[in-house]
């Protein structure tokens, strides 16, 4: 089934032709129309299934059937988790209206650049906005952005801002929308928060469910190889020199970690960089820029790279640290076999690991068989696990002994 059969104009069809894409995938297919006969959506989808352009290609298209006259005003705001995922979807809508007769302006906010030129770029007039909910709610502080014309308001990968502050800054910003809008919702979970978060944007929404998608298990090759922990890096370096990968993701547990392991690769001959939290806006998007361009190839990431990096036929993923939940497990692995292609997920599984790795298999319905590698195969005996010593009753103050004292102190 091609793009015009979903009612995508012949110039967007043309855009995603030359991306590569020519047939949609089951959510595209599923939430473009419902998008363009103006229904509030609630979607669940695994990371990879070509979730942004089911949203982009219809509000463009929604978009180039209505154009505002005179000075571009804000009628999308798509409200992401990170910024490597606000310029990717802020990207997405660049690219599939280079064909349009007249494209929407598009302006990403996101922290670690200049407000002031964000402001300023605001107040210049722009059609779309794609923004962390953190920036985005200091710009509203700043009482210079006009949101009166809003028609659409996304949440994209909602399960990652399920957090007390978020909460917070929904209620601030849905507050400066109109109530007349058109809200789409898109998670890859659906924890118990999530049904507050829905209810707060919208009363009578479409839900779409593809959980019968597994990319985790039909597209992407998942190994799990037993090896001592300081033997990752040596075994990494092996798989590099005797596997044809082109590119590879490594996770890492934290910053120091993936910096400290970047340096190594780089001192062995490795294109290797590192990328987390704590570089600047400018070398993250230099670095991932340069990653794009196949200039790097291992690039060590902590989980902020576990969601919105979109690399077109990422060859590995590889879990040098394990992920701390299964769910973060799938969004990792999923930045390979993505839009229909295949992939490769590694995992390094010490004595330490192995109940932990247990546990992700039980949580994502998933069996990996442990692998050995010669010249690097797992040794010695897994530590026996101590218990703590158990809690002595009535040593410390329970929560009602505490709002008590609390309450006869204040009524002093």
């Amino acid at each position: 089934m091609p793009f015009s059969s979903l009612h995508i104009s012949p110039e967007i069809n043309k855009a995603i032709h030359a991306l590569g894409y020519h047939t949609p995938t089951a959510i595209q297919s599923k939430v473009i129309p419902l998008i363009l006969q103006h229904q509030d959506i609630i979607a669940r989808a695994q990371t990879g299934s070509g979730k942004t352009a089911s949203f982009v290609l219809p509000l463009l298209q929604l978009w180039s059937q209505n154009i505002p006259e005179g000075k571009s005003k804000i009628t999308t705001l798509v409200l992401t988790p990170t910024r490597e995922l606000t310029l990717q979807v802020a990207n997405a809508f660049i690219d599939y209206s280079t064909h349009l007769p007249k494209q929407p302006k598009v302006v990403s906010i996101i922290g670690g650049e200049s407000i002031g030129d964000q402001l300023y770029t605001l107040q210049q007039g722009c059609d779309i906005v794609v923004a962390t909910a953190g920036r985005f709610i200091d710009i509203l502080s700043k009482k210079q952005i006009n949101l009166s014309h809003l028609e659409f308001f996304i949440l994209d990968e909602a399960d990652k801002m399920l957090d007390l502050r978020f909460a917070e800054e929904l209620e601030v910003i849905l507050q400066a929308l109109p109530t007349e809008r058109q809200n789409l919702l898109f998670s890859a979970t659906y924890p118990p928060k999530m049904v507050d978060i829905a209810a707060k944007i919208t009363q009578d929404p479409t839900e779409v469910t593809f959980s019968q998608e597994s990319p985790t298990v039909t597209r992407i090759t998942q190994r799990a190889i037993e090896v001592n922990r300081e033997n990752r890096g040596p075994l990494l370096r092996y798989l590099l020199s005797t596997e044809n990968w082109e590119q590879v993701l490594v996770f890492m547990a934290n910053k120091r970690a993936a910096d400290n392991i970047a340096a190594k690769f780089r001192k062995h001959g490795f294109e290797a960089e590192s990328f987390h939290g704590d570089l600047d806006q400018e070398d993250r998007i230099y670095t991932l820029d340069s990653f794009k361009a196949k200039k790097i190839r291992i690039l060590f990431a902590t989980d902020i790279a576990a969601r919105g990096l979109d690399i077109n036929a990422m060859a590995c993923v590889v879990n040098f640290d394990l992920p701390r939940s299964p769910t973060d497990y799938i969004h990792r692995i999923g930045r390979t076999g993505r839009a229909g292609q295949t992939g490769l997920a590694l995992s390094f599984i010490g004595h330490e690991d192995q109940d932990h790795f247990r546990l992700i298999e039980k949580r994502a319905k998933i069996n990996i068989k442990r692998e050995q590698i010669d010249g690097f195969i797992l040794t010695g005996d897994p530590v026996p696990k101590v218990k703590g010593t158990p809690p002595i009753k009535g040593k410390r103050k329970s929560k009602k002994d505490k709002a008590r004292e609390k309450a006869q102190k204040e009524s002093r």
